[in-house]
């Protein structure tokens, strides 16, 4: 290795995404393919190297392409600039790889940085690395993440988060994402914006991982008072949908509805309406030519105005970018 290029180590977990070891490792190869060609460059990028977490060197990942290591993590003697956990794996969902954990608590003093992609971050956490810091993984495992690893702060809405010299990214893609912000801190904007334009990707992706997850899990609502009342309230939407109507519908005083709603639910039943109205708004910008206007009366979220302040305060989005970024292919 030359001793200007920057050894990065890629660990995929068995059973990860492909995507969650390819999209990193092209980031950093299509840099390094660019600086080779500029002789005004001193540098010469990167040296990426990836090294299995456990005794094999062939790992399997979620689409069953298989994967080839030329190292274990237990054969790394080289200085280790960058370290990323690509995904994690059921294999090591249950922590019983203590030797794999203790390995990253011992290696992590001796690099510059280490990060994790999508689920990676359970590997950094179990390791005790982000004890007190601010991380961020795939929105679908917030809670439960939150709940296994109280000392982490955790925030889903970020694609990527950095604290310290420790990187957490969210779900599957924002392994280029999080690559591409470690090449930007390493070589500039220039390069890494137009890494990002041989990839055809953004630099900086709009919005954040809030657009993409539910504001609403339904199938554990399901047998809720909201549950039951859902299809109704779908249809009812650009109506007042007071405690006073809901209670009423539901056969119910409004005081011991309200409480037994807040107690199944964990919202109040305006919070939970206004949720609804956000996703019900979210499927007929998916999947309609209905204007925003019309689609914010259909929803009872007033008019354009309101309709982009609920939006923002829900998503992080406006509902014309949220509908550029997600309208149905069939309508392009």
């Amino acid at each position: 290795m030359s001793a200007s290029k920057k050894l990065v180590v890629i660990v995929p977990m068995e059973g990860t995404s492909l995507l969650d070891i390819a999209g990193p490792c092209d980031v950093f190869a299509q840099a390094t393919k660019i600086l080779r060609n500029d002789p005004l460059q001193p540098e010469e990028g990167y040296e990426i190297l990836l090294a299995s977490p456990g005794e094999g060197h062939h790992l399997k990942t979620q689409s069953g392409v298989e994967v080839v290591c030329p190292v274990t993590v237990a054969e790394l003697d080289r200085p280790i600039d960058t370290l990323l956990i690509a995904g994690l794996g059921t294999e090591f969902f249950d922590y019983n790889r203590h030797d794999f954990y203790k390995w990253l608590k011992e290696v992590y003093p001796r690099l510059r940085r280490i990060g994790s992609v999508c689920i990676g971050a359970y590997a950094l956490a179990r390791a005790g690395l982000l004890n007190g810091r601010r991380a961020t993984t795939h929105w679908q495992y917030s809670q439960d993440f939150q709940e296994q690893h109280p000392d982490v702060q955790v925030d889903t809405n970020p694609f990527y988060t950095r604290d310290g010299n420790v990187y957490t990214s969210g779900g599957l893609a924002s392994g280029i994402d999080l690559a591409l912000a470690l090449l930007e801190e390493d070589y500039g904007r220039d390069l890494a914006a137009l890494v990002a334009k041989k990839m055809v990707i953004y630099l900086r992706k709009p919005g954040y991982q809030t657009q993409f997850g539910d504001l609403l899990d339904h199938h554990q609502l399901a047998n809720t008072l909201a549950g039951k009342l859902r299809p109704w309230m779908v249809q009812t939407l650009h109506e007042d949908l007071s405690v006073e109507r809901l209670a009423a519908h539901a056969n119910m005083s409004p005081r011991n509805f309200a409480r037994v709603f807040l107690k199944e639910c964990g919202l109040t039943p305006a919070k939970f309406v206004e949720k609804l109205r956000v996703e019900t708004a979210r499927k007929y910008l998916e999947e309609s030519d209905l204007s925003i206007e019309q689609i914010a009366e259909k929803c009872g979220l007033g008019g354009m105005v309101s309709m982009r302040r609920v939006f923002l305060r829900h998503l992080s989005v406006s509902p014309s970018d949220y509908r550029r970024n997600f309208r149905t292919s069939l309508h392009h």
